[in-house]
């Protein structure tokens, strides 16, 4: 049994599909041998064999029970990427395994070595043991010989080969996470010098290449089985859904878990539990949830337990079957019931991180301006508007962290694992949804008030600077005629975080749901083109080109076309260079351009002007430099504050009064005679539309007589246009 066993285990990785460089000593092994069959005479709870080339051993350990008696013969089927390659049978009388010849019952439980003859993996080619995450498996069907049963199998085991390479790296999570932050970082860096532009497209770039690594992390989320290879790339972003192994905190989830009445799972944290137990980490397209509940012992079954109920299902033999967000769990080194936990407050620790940041860069400012070593009009509007700015900001960290708080909220109420995280997944499911969804409802309606009042959305959005910094981040990646798409994008979260949490069970549920969110998605991009730019709706339409193409691969992964399985392994490694290639595509974009733009004398002039003028509103750095003395005089004589005016579109008074105000302001757009202190970077943009002409919304006597005193401007002097304005073509009056 030993040599039986052994030798067709390391013959099982003797094909593959690339070559990579050795960069690691050469190793074949498996952590599990799993039941292939119902009433399986012959099960392993712990199966676990090392095979090292230079030393010619398998050192091999395994706990598990036999219930035949019988003269039996081994049938092998070795496969690689689903294609079997070698098919042949050993009878253990033949090579003189004691307690097989014939079969017996009892317990092997005690750890051997195995010498394993050159000749039996000579024909192994070097990749075997260098390609990351190979799939390969041994299947072995023990078949009686004699008595009742002669002729059928009376057991089935099978066990998945590794050469311990892999994709899941440390190095890939830490560069892909620190080129986000950095572009995001660097667009908030840009916004505050002035720069407000290119800053826009910068964040732009960044929160859709974000939004695409958390859509990688969707993939391995599914409750799909999926080959090795996908597994190992989807865990490379994982940290974007805040699913992130810190073990002191773990262990301060276990104890708050325990403490609020659950019961928290041990599979991990237990120091030897791995040590005496197989884990399945299913990546076969079986029927999970049929399969595991007739596993299940007896008494757990009469307890209401299922498959979505709890993660770490045991089965009769004693080994764990995990898949989809348990799989992720599991992989990621977290205890299934902390994973909650972990993703709600490594998104809390970003958002206070990101406010203390922010406060410190505040006083570094200040203290910067009083010692003389920075100019006194430098980061002007974020020193004097820096609560206005945090607030933008969070509710952009808002955004960021919606797929993952959404998806672990839903998933944790089919885990119930305390009252007290229950309790903590409605409130904060239901608070950060409501958060933004008031955040979309303000934009919709500040952008109604500016169609209303000035024909042109992009006004009111773009001129206004409390309310691009607070409510910006939901619009300004997006044309200002299509300030409403971010409705659509938050609705795309929420349903795909449904299908993820409650369809676990149902892989093809799954896979034709995000086919069919992922195809409207990439329709609605494709027509509406609703980002800023042509350079970013490419980006963007990439990106759910992409998204899309995973989908069908998801489809295919659930092996609903019974395709050969030659097919699911090829299409695994299709999708993991895929997505590789275009991370490293989208990774290099967002380097060069951000490090261009930073590094660049006019960030701004590096950009064109969009099509709906939002530029002619916004306050940019080559408008800063015309701002003289006079000017802040003037302003000091009006009573103003420097770059704010102390109204707040929140409020519907207020933005009234504002909006009158710019009217009247606005009225100077055609006068002939300016102010000396005209142009000024703190005076509001005109309106494109002549407030004395229009009969839909006429000036109080009061606004006029402030618009009349602040641009110096007497009625007298205004003139009608001529011909249509022309805001009127292309700024997207008709939305």
């Amino acid at each position: 049994m030993k040599f039986s066993m052994g030798a067709p285990l390391l013959a099982a990785i003797s094909i593959a599909s690339f070559v990579l460089p050795a960069t690691a000593e050469r190793i074949l092994e498996s952590a599990s041998l799993n039941s292939c069959q119902e009433n399986s005479g012959f099960t392993a709870s712990l199966f676990n064999v090392v095979y090292n080339p230079a030393e010619g051993k398998a050192h091999v350990n395994i706990s598990a029970i036999s219930t035949i008696e019988t003269s039996v013969i081994f049938d092998l089927d070795i496969t690689a990427y689903g294609y079997s390659f070698l098919h042949t049978t050993i009878d253990p009388c033949k090579i003189g395994l004691a307690g097989f010849c014939p079969m017996s019952s009892g317990r092997l439980s005690d750890p051997f070595t195995l010498d394993v003859p050159e000749s039996a993996t000579s024909n192994l080619p070097s990749i075997a043991y260098d390609f990351p995450d190979l799939d390969a498996k041994v299947k072995v069907y023990i078949n009686a010989t004699d008595g009742p049963n002669a002729g059928t199998s009376v057991a089935c085991i099978e066990a998945a080969i590794s050469n311990g390479q892999t994709v899941d790296l440390v190095g890939v999570k830490w560069a892909s996470a620190i080129v986000a932050g950095l572009a995001l970082a660097s667009s908030a860096f840009l916004s505050g010098l002035g720069h407000t532009n290119a800053a826009s497209h910068v964040a732009a770039n960044a929160l859709s290449l974000t939004g695409y690594f958390q859509a990688q992390a969707m993939i391995g989320l599914v409750g799909i089985p999926l080959p090795p290879v996908v597994q190992s790339w989807t865990q490379d972003f994982q940290w974007s859904m805040g699913i992130i192994n810190v073990g002191f905190l773990e262990r301060i989830f276990t104890w708050y878990q325990r403490s609020t009445g659950g019961t928290a799972s041990t599979l991990i944290t237990q120091a030897d539990q791995l040590a005496t137990v197989s884990v399945d980490v299913q990546k076969r397209a079986v029927d999970l949830a049929t399969r595991g509940l007739s596993m299940l012992p007896r008494s757990v079954v009469e307890h209401g337990a299922n498959l979505m109920k709890r993660v770490n299902v045991q089965t009769s033999y004693g080994s764990y079957v995990v898949y989809g967000i348990q799989r992720v769990a599991f992989r990621a080194g977290i205890e299934s019931t902390n994973l909650f936990l972990t993703g709600l407050i490594f998104f809390y620790i970003i958002m206070v991180f990101t406010t203390i940041g922010v406060l410190a860069f505040k006083g570094c400012c200040e203290l910067a301006t009083r010692q003389g070593w920075m100019k006194g009009d430098t980061f002007l509007e974020f020193r004097n508007g820096w609560r206005t700015v945090l607030k933008g900001i969070l509710f952009r960290m808002c955004l960021i962290g919606h797929p993952a708080i959404t998806i672990l909220s839903f998933w944790e109420f089919t885990q119930n694992d305390s009252p007290a995280i229950m309790v903590l997944a409605v409130f904060f499911l239901l608070t950060l949804n409501a958060v933004l969804a008031w955040a979309a409802y303000k934009v919709i309606r500040i952008a109604h008030r500016s169609v209303a009042l000035h024909r042109n959305p992009a006004y009111i959005l773009f001129s206004d600077p409390q309310t691009l910094n607070k409510w910006g981040f939901l619009y300004i990646q997006f044309r200002a005629s299509a300030y409403y798409f971010i409705v659509p994008v938050l609705g795309y979260t929420v349903v795909k975080a449904l299908f993820i949490a409650f369809a676990q069970n149902s892989g093809l549920v799954q896979a034709i749901a995000f086919i069919l969110i992922e195809a409207g998605a990439l329709i609605a991009a494709v027509v509406l083109r609703p980002w800023m730019d042509k350079k970013t709706n490419s980006f963007n339409i990439a990106i759910c080109v992409v998204n899309f193409i995973n989908a069908i691969f998801l489809l295919i992964f659930t092996d609903v076309f019974d395709q050969p399985g030659l097919v699911t392994g090829v299409v695994g490694v299709v999708l993991w260079i895929l997505n590789a290639v275009c991370t490293l595509v989208l990774l290099l974009m967002l380097i060069i351009t951000t490090g261009i733009v930073i590094f660049h004398g006019n960030p701004d002039g590096r950009y064109k002007f969009m099509a709906d003028d939002r530029t002619s509103f916004m306050k940019s750095q080559s408008q800063l430099a015309t701002t003289t003395e006079l000017d802040a005089l003037a302003m000091t004589a009006r009573g103003e504050k420097p770059g704010y005016s102390g109204l707040d579109l929140d409020d519907d008074e207020d933005s009234n009064a504002r909006d009158s105000i710019y009217r009247g302001q606005g009225s100077g757009a055609n006068s002939t005679r300016n102010s000396h202190h005209t142009p000024s970077h703190y005076a509001p943009p005109r309106s494109p539309v002549d407030p004395i002409n229009r009969t839909a919304s006429p000036l109080s006597t009061s606004n006029l007589s402030i618009a009349r005193s602040q641009n110096n401007v007497s009625p007298a002097n205004m003139k009608p246009p001529s011909s249509p304005s022309p805001w009127q073509r292309g700024a997207g009056y008709d939305h």
